[in-house]
């Protein structure tokens, strides 16, 4: 919990940062700064200047807000992290990787890693051509007839919704529950997915989008970036927006690809039970 409290200090503190650099470089532009300012020298060089620091301004705003900046992907990769964590399975061994831009839920997942506390649990959730879903520690030597999806610790995690981390497939999510009794769309504080998917074509892009655009429009449809990944990798573009992505699947997606292919029964419990041990690879 300390390191999760530090997080959260560190963004609150860089809010005001940016917030007043932002403004400053559009009072300097327009009134010099102590004369020491040297005029713009042409009009396009005005239009250029003044576009980029509005866009400055209104991601400071939104991040003063919201504490989510929206940044262009192609300058800032969103997916960069460095831990990993190896997820063993007796079909074989999963290798995630963790990004540093939701770093709230990388910090907990990386906390219950070195607990201990998926050890022994159950990819207790599996839907074919959508995902795998595991995390709950009520699964651990659960009978073949009991119910599970329920477990998790005593609190849950706020969402990091982030630009340019998608819902594609072998992407790494938080479990939670519904908006009808989580309108913040809190993250469970244990259980997981891992998304599988389809892909889609660009006739089933586009109604999609505008499906999208019509529930959720605050998602905006879909971006060129997404329909990019969708048409090719594949996922489940319907989740963006809606649950927080975290990581994603270095190695192992073929494993990812079994389990999800597997015989279910009752509640989407696969018939044989997939055990997890986890640990951080060094």
């Amino acid at each position: 919990m300390v390191a999760l409290e530090s997080t959260l200090a560190r963004q609150s503190k860089n809010k005001k940062s940016i917030f007043c650099f932002a403004l400053s470089s559009l009072i300097r532009t327009f009134a010099g700064r102590k004369g020491k300012t040297k005029p713009l020298r042409t009009e396009k060089t005005m239009k250029k200047t003044l576009i980029t620091l509005a866009a400055i301004l209104v991601s400071a705003i939104m991040y003063a807000q919201t504490g989510t900046v929206t940044t262009n992907t192609d300058t800032l990769d969103a997916t960069k992290g460095t831990v990993r964590v190896k997820i063993q399975t007796q079909l074989g061994d999963i290798v995630v990787r963790l990004y540093d831009a939701t770093p709230i839920h990388r910090d907990n997942f990386v906390k219950l890693v070195r607990e201990g506390y998926y050890n022994g649990t159950l990819f207790h959730r599996v839907i074919k051509d959508f995902m795998i879903q595991g995390g709950d520690p009520n699964s651990k030597g659960a009978p073949a007839d009991m119910l599970l999806g329920n477990g998790s610790p005593d609190y849950t995690l706020e969402a990091e919704f982030r630009d340019g981390l998608y819902h594609k497939r072998g992407a790494l999510a938080a479990a939670r529950v519904g908006d009808d009794k989580n309108p913040e769309r809190r993250s469970s504080g244990s259980q997981f997915y891992i998304v599988w998917g389809r892909t889609f074509s660009p006739r089933q892009m586009e109604y999609l989008a505008d499906k999208m655009l019509r529930e959720h429009p605050e998602t905006g449809g879909l971006t060129a970036a997404q329909q990019k990944i969708y048409g090719t990798v594949g996922g489940t573009p319907h989740l963006d927006g809606q649950y927080t992505v975290f990581g994603e699947v270095e190695e192992g997606l073929d494993v990812v690809g079994q389990i999800q292919s597997l015989p279910t029964g009752k509640a989407d419990r696969p018939v044989e039970d997939i055990t997890v041990t986890m640990s951080i690879i060094e």
